[in-house]
């Protein structure tokens, strides 16, 4: 089969299937459920200027034994681009009601991770566990560096090459001829003005704090980080280790943030392991 953007499908054999799912607030949300569906339901979350390719590497055997959901967020990859704020947590709930989830573990990555322990806080009924690779989280105090500036430049000027460029720089270390190097590269330049129009949408909660709350997610999560990913993401993955009541922590080596893309097989292994 073929996405609604005349894309081949990787998972053709996995019998995947490509819908918009109608967004809060108005737009659509591309999103792909793989597998045969007897297994239990995951969500894939991606990070920010990225989109559900991320998780091509993983999904063909993830799918082998759960039902498996991944999505493009809001004003990313294949989703409509936004007209006015949005929540991504509201978006995810969204997204489990149109495939009749009630309950499913997510699996997020950054941003995908903060959206995973956000929604789990706000709806701890839908959650069954949670993974969470190389996650931030709200209420993170984030280190005021010259990336940090250089970041907020390119956001201030629309500046879409420039902000390509330093995602790759920082967060995909490891370079284009690592594996998954060419998709990275391909995936960031595609994303990175639809990046900068979306974001200026993006609804801020101040009182959004998932770091201080950690002590009240039960669910039991993994929380998996690579040996080449930015400090800061370390340090995170330390504090949540050390605050989520039933956590474990795993180091991927030659990983950097891109860890779905650079070490696949390690990644599924770890999954598969952690949602039996």
């Amino acid at each position: 089969m073929r996405s609604n953007t005349g894309r081949p499908d990787p998972l053709d054999a996995l019998d995947a299937l490509a819908v918009d799912v109608p967004a809060p607030g108005g737009g659509r949300l591309w999103a792909e459920r793989s597998g045969s569906g007897s297994g239990s339901p995951v969500i894939l979350l991606h990070g920010a200027g990225m989109d559900a390719r991320l998780w091509d590497a993983v999904v063909p055997e993830l799918a082998r034994h759960h039902d498996v959901v991944r999505y493009d967020a809001r004003g990313l990859g294949r989703s409509s681009l936004p007209g006015r704020p949005f929540d991504d947590v509201e978006d995810l709930l969204a997204v489990l009601d149109h495939f009749g989830l009630d309950r499913a573990a997510l699996v997020g990555l950054s941003m995908g991770g903060e959206t995973a322990l956000d929604f789990t806080l706000a709806h701890p009924g839908r959650v069954g566990a949670l993974a969470l690779v190389g996650a931030s989280v709200s209420g993170h105090d984030w280190p005021q560096d010259p990336q940090s500036s250089a970041y907020a430049t390119a956001r201030r000027e629309r500046d879409a090459a420039a902000l390509a460029a330093l995602e790759l720089s920082i967060w995909a270390p490891l370079g284009r001829t690592a594996t998954g190097g060419a998709l990275i590269e391909t995936m960031v330049a595609d994303n990175a003005e639809r990046r900068i129009a979306g974001e200026a949408f993006f609804a801020h909660f101040p009182d959004r704090d998932a770091e201080s709350r950690l002590g009240e997610i039960a669910v039991p999560t993994l929380v998996v980080h690579g040996d080449r990913d930015h400090p800061e993401i370390a340090a995170i993955a330390e504090r949540l280790v050390a605050d989520l009541p039933d956590a474990h922590g795993v180091t991927v080596p030659e990983a950097d943030h891109y860890l779905p893309l650079r070490t696949p097989e390690r990644l599924v292994e770890l999954l598969l392991a952690h949602l039996a």
